[in-house]
């Protein structure tokens, strides 16, 4: 490969963001974004903060996202609301909204034939119960991924990984995702290098 690469990893302090920091980070350039003990810090649920950070980020060849919150709740939990009042809120504006400010903040800012990485998740393809507002916003940023491809400039490439549960989050998580074959992060991490180092875009690689 040639000169390495210069990455702004958004949620790098979590599980799999640690896990791709240290995937990419043997042969490339690792800026942490978060909101809290980082290098820039960065709240995807907050457009301004957004467009802030990229710019103080300085020269960018790639922006990977491991970020993104939903609600689990019950469908019965939910009701008829205001944006603000529903219990989709979370997932609307964060794992939804805030990823794809973030792309878009990522294509003014990316260096010609630059790469941006988003995550969904399995819930996407596989609902549970009490899953919907992670399979709605799933499904979307799989959506926006395949659009926002074939119309990209500059050569910049987008694409999104879709991991099952991590192992190392079945702690937390295993009530919601009981019969799931949970994976390493370190194994989700390889399709972020993927994305990042490979020519494809408009994909959606599955981790399951």
């Amino acid at each position: 490969m040639s000169n390495p690469f210069r990455i702004l990893l958004v949620g790098a302090t979590g599980t799999l963001g640690r896990a791709i920091a240290t995937e990419l980070g043997e042969r490339h350039k690792i800026i942490f974004a978060g909101r809290t003990n980082a290098d820039v810090i960065l709240d995807i649920s907050d457009a301004e903060s957004v467009g802030i950070a990229l710019h103080k980020a300085g020269e960018l060849d790639a922006v990977v996202c491991a970020a993104g919150e939903v609600a689990f709740a019950p469908l019965a939990d939910f009701r008829p609301a205001p944006l603000g009042d529903s219990l989709y809120t979370l997932g609307l504006k964060n794992k939804l909204l805030g990823q794809v400010n973030l792309a878009l903040a990522a294509r003014d800012v990316l260096s010609d034939r630059g790469s941006i990485t988003l995550i969904s998740g399995i819930l996407g393809q596989q609902p549970i119960a009490a899953g919907t507002s992670a399979s709605m916003v799933n499904g979307a940023l799989e959506s926006f991924t395949r659009a926002a491809a074939i119309e990209m400039p500059r050569g910049i490439r987008i694409n999104c990984v879709s991991p099952t549960v991590l192992t190392e989050s079945m702690s937390k998580f295993a009530p919601y995702f009981r019969g799931f074959q949970p994976v390493p992060a370190a194994r989700a991490a390889l399709a972020f290098s993927r994305s990042v180092e490979g020519l494809e875009t408009g994909q959606v690689y599955r981790v399951y």
